[in-house]
């Protein structure tokens, strides 16, 4: 079977864009198409400018999240902002509907030994290929005093350096998600609830999502996802991510059913909260009314979901 063949199947039960009758060997080869969503303006502005330096990318640790309007009430201010972007997708089908829930993440910096249960968790939670060269969450080591990502150490060996420290990136689900934007076949949105999720029938595997993404948080299955029988998550798709982008969900399967996602659930110093920002009871609600928390990149204006502190 040549590679060209490989690459076109489907997988199982896929099917095509409704409307479309091309199929993805003739989208990946069609660079006029790929040039044509670029000089259309999918792309957002911002994003196709030069990368900013590591120094210009620097959050100011402690400082406050920005909040348009100067509200007295900057979380009643952040949840107003998350607006969904629904395309015309269909419901995730292996989880719950979306419910008046925002959902929100907030990691304490400080707290992250960098052992990586977080990453382990997700691998098994969600179905990821064991031979597919990715994870949903990458666990970056920095020298004291900065944050560098470019220089940042991605396979360190040893955890728990005390003359390091830990940050833990992922997808962060923002309320301007220029990855959605940036989907030529609407295969991605926003859904009211706050997670950003992917229709992997209806994904093409052009990548523009990738490209458009300011946190390198998606990723593409260049092989079939493979994972060993007895591991395998019944919850979660595996056959239909083959040659799709994919990324982390928020664990969308438990969320939506009352569980908590599966970093925080293994995170064993607590690092990781999740929680509802419409509950003022809520770890997030909590913390960021009381922390001075910070976002990465918030340059892009892409209004993440994901908080730090410390």
């Amino acid at each position: 079977m040549s590679q060209d063949k490989t690459r076109d199947e489907r997988p199982e039960g896929a099917t095509a864009p409704e409307g479309t009758t091309f199929s993805r060997r003739h989208f990946l080869t069609s660079i006029g198409i790929a040039a044509g969503v670029v000089a259309a303006g999918v792309v957002p502005a911002a994003l196709m400018a030069p990368s900013a330096s590591a120094e210009d990318a620097t959050p100011t640790a402690g400082a406050a999240p920005s909040v348009p309007g100067g509200s007295t009430d900057p979380l009643a201010e952040i949840i107003a902002a998350d607006g969904p972007v629904n395309y015309p997708g269909h419901p995730v089908h292996y989880a719950k509907p979306a419910g008046k829930e925002k959902w929100a993440m907030v990691i304490d910096v400080k707290a992250c030994v960098g052992c990586r249960k977080c990453v382990y968790a997700c691998v098994e939670e969600n179905n990821i290929g064991r031979t597919s060269g990715f994870t949903y969450i990458q666990v970056l080591e920095m020298e004291p005093g900065k944050i560098d990502l470019e220089s940042a150490v991605l396979d360190y060996d040893e955890a728990g350096r005390p003359d390091k420290w830990y940050f833990p990136v992922q997808c962060m689900h923002c309320a301007h998600p220029p990855c959605v934007y940036g989907c030529p076949v609407q295969a991605t949105w926003k859904e009211p609830d706050g997670i950003v999720v992917i229709d992997y029938n209806k994904c093409i595997g052009c990548r523009n999502c990738m490209i458009t993404c300011p946190y390198g948080a998606r990723h593409f299955n260049w092989v079939r996802p493979e994972v060993p029988a007895a591991e395998i998550n019944p919850k979660v798709p595996l056959g239909e991510k083959a040659w799709t982008a994919e990324k982390c969900t928020f664990c969308v399967q438990r969320t939506r059913n009352g569980q908590t996602t599966a970093c925080v659930e293994a995170c064993p110093t607590g690092a990781r909260k999740f929680g509802d920002l419409n509950d003022p009871n809520s770890d997030v609600a909590i913390l960021l009314k009381t922390r001075r928390v910070w976002r990465l990149k918030e340059e892009y204006s892409t209004e993440p979901m994901i908080w730090y502190v410390g």
